[in-house]
């Protein structure tokens, strides 16, 4: 026994169990900004569009048109609540399928009238309610997965706080995926990874270490393109000056993508998430 917790030492000193779980911990904080925060200080204006034409609006994806230095481009945010009611009204973040069609929609349409796509991915999942898989969840997600990458124009997704499984990655189908310094990324919750693998959720500091959740990590892997640095103590400590990083990070990778032809845009965009992971044939 004493062997072993000696062997587990040493693990969780080399996969810097604490340094991993840190970021978990500032990503989920209440107090971290959301989606409408950056919007609100970000761009010129925001025109904010509801429903999926299908079933309902979900509050917990927001969108709607904005104006980046004066060029109009469609933005497709998850929002969480910054308290108990507003979290409940915005489902904790996690969206129904009728969240991520109206996601597509108006990506769809940005793509009708030639505007950029900016998204914002901050959610632990989609939800996984009754309801929501008798209206199509997986179905939901997976056309979101599809089609996005026939879009022909710009699309930049940055996580702000939580990605959580395939709920983040509906919206995180882009040219170029970001992350903030203290977000995370990740096929399922810490959690949930200990309680499969271990059968122990209390494990969950150590899974975060082994999943590689960090921005730092994924980025050494190519599985996203950005870190964007925080200010000292995260982002929450300065939303301005987090949202001018932001916003100068933005126009300048829309310009660059906007000299892109979209039949280049679109191989670049697929090539990019084909190549993404490694096999053993």
């Amino acid at each position: 026994m004493e062997k072993l917790e000696r062997v587990q030492k040493i693990l969780n000193k080399r996969l810097d169990v604490k340094g991993a779980w840190k970021r978990v911990t500032l990503a989920r904080m209440m107090e971290r900004p959301t989606s409408l925060d950056y919007i609100g200080n970000i761009f010129d204006s925001f025109m904010e569009l509801h429903g999926d034409r299908c079933f309902g609006d979900d509050p917990s994806v927001v969108g709607g048109i904005a104006l980046l230095d004066g060029e109009a481009v469609t933005v497709v945010a998850q929002q969480k609540g910054r308290n108990t009611k507003e979290n409940i009204k915005r489902n904790f973040g996690m969206p129904n399928p009728e969240g991520y069609r109206k996601g597509l929609r108006l990506m769809k349409q940005a793509d009708k009238f030639d505007r950029p796509i900016i998204c914002f991915v901050d959610t632990p999942g989609a939800f996984c309610g009754m309801e929501a898989e008798e209206r199509g969840q997986g179905e939901a997600i997976a056309r979101n997965l599809m089609e996005v990458f026939a879009l022909k124009v710009p699309i930049i997704s940055i996580i702000i706080g939580e990605g959580g499984s395939g709920g983040a990655l509906a919206f995180a189908v882009a040219d170029s995926v970001w992350m903030l310094e203290n977000s995370i990324y990740s096929v399922l919750s810490p959690e949930g990874f200990a309680g499969i693998l271990w059968k122990d959720a209390s494990r969950a500091k150590e899974a975060a270490a082994v999943m590689k959740i960090t921005a730092q990590d994924l980025k050494k892997y190519g599985i996203i393109d950005k870190v964007l640095k925080e200010p000292v103590g995260g982002a929450q400590k300065d939303v301005s000056k987090m949202s001018k990083i932001i916003k100068e990070k933005l126009i300048e990778q829309i310009g660059i993508l906007k000299k892109r032809s979209f039949q280049e845009l679109q191989e670049e965009r697929y090539s990019k998430f084909r190549h993404i992971g490694k096999f053993i044939d």
